[in-house]
Parts: structure tokens; sequence; C-alpha cells
């Protein structure tokens, strides 16, 4: 059951805006339309809550509140409705899911909608869910097209996908030596297994590649087993998959497309048993392994090594063989990607915890199994974390993209804090870098490593609740360390441009930050990391243009006699001087100004302020 919602929940919520989670709705002329709508969407993603009597206005939130007797109203009418089948097809909530908050005179309805399950959705709208079936995508909730619809209706059967017994089909489409190859590595696995005595169509019934269905009298090969042993050309038929492709693609050399690649080019057949063993070897080349003995044996795998293959498993039982864009698998100098058609079978949130497997096709999943590869109990997740953990790697992350249904699975092989990441965060802001908590220090480098960072990505980093990551996340704005793009619900927070280094261009057109002295210098003080009186900055070389197109490196005393020769007999805004030193306000600030000040030699033209068109002039002496 989900937790319930509390007064305080929801003026976080307002303080925060809308996020991912949240939607708000006035209903003083009564339930909404659009309520109903944002129920499917939630219901069919990843669930959320809709809170009553909290209006908007320009972008801003508003607790305006409901009189308590039109709450409880509203209160009743959404039970009713939930259980009317002409207004929804299912009501997934619990009692405890929709309560009447008071807040003094005022009153405000809470309807906590958890994700449907795979066997619920699609939640919808009236009797027939073509048309009818919603979801949420960034800036609102779309309307599902057909296909869409179709593929839930098919997650939701009780028969898997990949368990259809494919009409028309026969042992003949199958690649015999796919079947041999497979049967020689179950037997180097499990040699006393009775399966290794029985003859092909046998083991493949054992296996779930072919099937009989007891009503109808149908039997033949399912898609599992010619997705895993037919021959190519007979996989992508209509009648099967016609939009099935394996892709891996080799990316370590900048200068080149691809290092290597291996697709179906029609010199080998690309089932799935097939691209397994010719991709395996060459992601696992991308692991250093260390020389250990097991017994007289050496061990070849390590923990990152289960790690990357349970990831690489988890990518071709779990797609979507009848969506869009087939399966992709990139090797990368710093990480691996892999990239599945479909939609995740449970929550975000379930997926990180882990021990709940929902497998879209299990006899593909049993399939592998039976070599030793991949999991069924549902502890595959915790598995590839624990392998990158033990390499102090960063926390693979998935996101979950639509239009097409996707899946993007990463594992960075890159360390939570690099120390070259450090210094860069520590040239670029200066002091300010030493004022941050733990998890205000670890979105920055999350900003800078992988070129944007949100609130799920922080979930999968660190432990802290995600009211908190907003919080600190908003934190970093307020200092003008990171930028948002604004989008509520899935912000995204990148950093800015700091003029002393070159960030991951995402293309935001944010400008540089800007801060008067003042006001970073009261920050600092207020971390109690810097001291009210003089505080000693480390040499170091700073960049200084001479004209547009030339820069000259100077020492930071030069700096500060120029800033002393540009304030001499005038007042200038540490904006105006950044831009004469083409340097960035916020560095100028920090690193010169603040000095400065403390020394005697610049005066602020309003002594005490923290306004933001303050400005300096050079003290007398």
């Amino acid at each position: 059951m989900m937790p319930s919602v509390s007064i305080d929940d929801i003026l976080t919520a307002a303080a925060i805006g809308e996020g991912d989670d949240w939607e708000f709705k006035s209903a003083k002329g009564g339930l909404p339309g659009s309520l109903w709508s944002t129920y499917s969407a939630m219901a069919n993603t990843e669930g959320g809550t809709i809170v009553l009597g909290v209006s908007e206005d320009n972008g801003s939130v508003k607790l305006d509140g409901l009189p308590l007797a039109h709450a409880q109203h509203l209160h009743k009418e959404l039970w009713d409705l939930l259980h009317n089948r002409n207004k929804v097809n299912s009501n997934v909530l619990q009692p405890d899911d929709i309560k009447v908050i008071t807040r003094g005179s005022s009153a405000f309805v809470a309807m906590r909608v958890p994700r449907a399950t795979r066997t619920q959705r699609p939640i919808h709208l009236g009797s027939s869910p073509l048309g009818n079936t919603w979801r949420r995508y960034h800036e609102g909730d779309y309307k599902c097209s057909d296909a869409e619809v179709r593929r839930m209706l098919a997650d939701a059967e009780d028969i898997r996908p990949d368990q259809r017994i494919l009409d028309g089909f026969s042992l003949d489409d199958l690649d015999t030596a796919s079947i041999e190859q497979y049967r020689q590595r179950f037997r180097a696995v499990r040699p006393e297994h009775p399966w290794l005595s029985l003859a092909n169509k046998e083991l493949l019934e054992q296996l779930g590649g072919w099937r009989k269905d007891r009503e109808t009298k149908l039997e033949g090969i399912t898609l599992a087993g010619l997705l895993m042993f037919g021959k190519d050309t007979v996989i992508r038929e209509p009648g099967a998959a016609p939009n099935y492709f394996v892709d891996y693609r080799e990316k370590l050399d900048p200068a080149t497309r691809w290092t290597d690649r291996v697709f179906p080019d029609g010199t080998w057949q690309a089932n799935l048993f097939q691209f397994y063993h010719r991709v395996w070897p060459k992601l696992a080349s991308g692991i250093p392994t260390p020389f250990k003995l097991e017994g007289s044996q050496r061990k070849d795998d390590s923990s990152a090594h289960e790690s990357l293959r349970e990831a690489f498993v988890n990518a071709l039982v779990h797609a979507d063989y009848l969506g869009e864009g087939g399966i992709v698998i990139e090797r990368y100098p710093d990480r691996f990607e892999f990239n599945n058609p479909g939609i995740l079978l449970v929550s975000l949130e379930q997926f990180r915890k882990g021990g709940v497997s929902e497998c879209r096709n299990k006899q593909l999943q049993k399939m592998f199994v039976m070599l030793g590869y991949g999991e069924q109990a549902g502890s595959g997740v915790e598995r590839i974390r624990n392998g990158w953990r033990e390499k102090h790697w960063r926390v693979p992350f998935i996101r979950v993209v639509n239009k097409p249904d996707r899946v993007l699975l990463t594992l960075p092989m890159v360390s939570l804090i690099p120390t070259e990441t450090l210094a860069q965060l520590k040239q670029s802001f200066g002091l300010v870098i030493d004022t941050l908590k733990p998890i205000e220090l670890q979105a920055l480098a999350t900003a800078q490593l992988e070129g944007s960072v949100t609130n799920g990505r922080l979930q999968e980093l660190v432990q802290d609740h995600r009211f908190d990551i907003t919080k600190a996340l908003q934190h970093l704005c307020e200092l003008e360390l990171l930028s948002s793009d604004n989008k509520r619900r899935w912000t995204t927070y990148r950093m800015p441009d700091t003029g002393v280094h070159h960030m991951p261009d995402k293309g935001t057109g944010q400008q540089p930050i800007e801060w008067t002295g003042d006001q970073g210098v009261d920050k600092l003080k207020k971390s109690g990391l810097m001291p009210d009186k003089g505080v000693h900055i480390p040499d170091k070389e700073v960049v200084m243009p001479d004209s547009p197109k030339r820069r000259t490196r100077v020492s930071p005393e030069l700096t500060k006699a120029r800033i002393l020769e540009l304030c001499q007999g005038t007042y200038l805004t540490p904006k105006e001087l950044a831009s004469q030193l083409g340097k960035n306000t916020h560095y100028i600030s920090n690193n010169f100004i603040y000095q400065l000040v403390q020394e005697g030699r610049l005066r602020p033209k309003f002594p005490g302020s923290k306004r933001k068109d303050q400005a300096y002039t050079t003290a007398h002496p």
C-alpha cells in the first residue's frame, strides 16, 4: 500500500511545483473532467498524486482550499465514480489512497494513484481501451495509440508474448546448428541433465520453444523458440516478429563511427543464441580481468563481468519484440548501454528496489538460465549493482522513454566523484564547493559527468528522500551552480557555463551564472567555511582576454591589479568587471572581489547590503 498524504506533503509539493508524481486541480466547481485522464495516465505510467483544492496562476501553486463540506462531497463522488465501469474500467486505489486533509478552515482532497500492475493495465476511461487510454509524458498526459494499447493488453495476458504459438511455422524454420550448439553448452554446464538425451522437438518442449494449447489443440514453435534458434529471415516474417533487429555497436574511437559492429548482415543466422555468443566476448573484453585461480582453474569472470552479463541477458529477455527499434547494445570507453524496445513491467521504484521479477519473455529467460546466464529470482538488478559497487563505479541507471517505448540501461565505468572532476568543480566555482552537502556535491558531479542530473538519477546514487533531493537541487539553482529547464515534471538540471572549462553542450542555451560579490560572500560566510576576515586563496593561473580572439594566461595578482585599475574613480558591478575581464561573474566575485574588499583595497557602494546592483570602487589610500 502506498503511504498516505499529509498536509505537510501538500505544502512541500506546492513549494516544489508539480513533479512527475503530483497534479494540482482547483475543483471549486466540482470534479474537473481532466481528472479521469490524469488518473488513467498516472496508473499506466509511474503512479502519482492528484490534489484537489490547489490552483495554479502563472506557474505558481496556490493552496486555495475548499469548504470542508464540498471536499467531503468530492471524496464520496470520487469513490462512486471509481466503481462506475462507465467512467473507468478499474479502480486501482485502496481506501486510504483518498483522504480529506484540513488546514485551518480550508480542506483538500488528496488522491494517491498507484501504478497499475501488469495484469491491470491498461487503465482506461469508459468501456473500450482503444481511444480512451492515457499515459504521462514530460509536460502532460497523452492519449495512447491503438498499437500502444494492444501491447499493454498483450503484456497483461497470462500467456506471455514469447509463449505465442506461431501458426504456419515448423522445425524447418529453425537453425539446426544453433540448437546443437545450445545442447553442447548445456552439456558443459549440466552434464548429467536428463534433457540432454531428448530429441530436438522434445528438448524445445522442455525449454518452452514448442508448445501445445490444450484448448485449441494447436501446437507448434513458440515465438521464444524462433527468436532463440530461428533463421533470421524467418524471424522477421509478418506472423512472427517483423520489427526484430539486434545490433551491437562498439564506439571506442571518437574519430570512427564504430570500431566494431555485429548485426544481421546476411553472413550468419542472427537469432538470439548466436547474437549473444558473438557479442558477449566483445563486451567482456571491456572489463579488465584480474588473474585469479579457483582450485587449479583460472577464473576469467569477475563480479563486474557477472553484472555485465546480467544486464545483457536482461535486455534480451525483457524486450518487446513487437515494439519499434530493435535491441541496441553499445560499448564506449567509459560505459556500456543496453537499449531495448518496450516498457518496464514494474514501476521504476520497484525496479530500483529489486526482489520482484516480472519478465516479459519467460521462456527466453528460462533458455538463458539453463545455460547459467541470468536470474529468475528477481535479484538481477541487485546483482548488476553489486558488481559495479565492488569496482567503486557509479551506480548503473535506467531511463524509460516514450514514443516509441524504450528502456535504456547505462553501466558507467566512472567513479562516483573522480578526483579530476572535483578539481574541475573547485576550479570553476571556487570556495563554494567546500560548503556543499554530500548530496549537493554528488548532484553537481553527476551533472558534469553525465551532462545532466534529475531527481530520479540521484535517488539511484544517494539514500536521501526525493523531497530532500529536490530541495538540494533547488539550493544548487539558488547558488547558480545548476540551471533548471523548469519542465516541472521530469525536471532536468545542467551545469551552467562557468567560463573556466567546457561542460557537455546539451543545447540548453543557458546564460553564464551571475553572482553579485556580497551575495556570494554572504552565502559562503553563512556556511561557516569562510572566515569573516581575510582568506587565503591558493595561487592558480587564470585566463584573461587581451582581445576577442586571443587569450593570455595571467597570474591572480595581475587580475587583482586589473580590477583595481578598472574600478579607479568609478563603481563597477561584478558583472561589469567580469565582462571587462572575459570571465564568469561568480568566478570574479568569489576569488577576487571578496579578498580585495577584506584587504581594504575595494569599497562597496552599498556597505552591508545584498543588493543585486552592488558595485565597487577602488578605496582611497
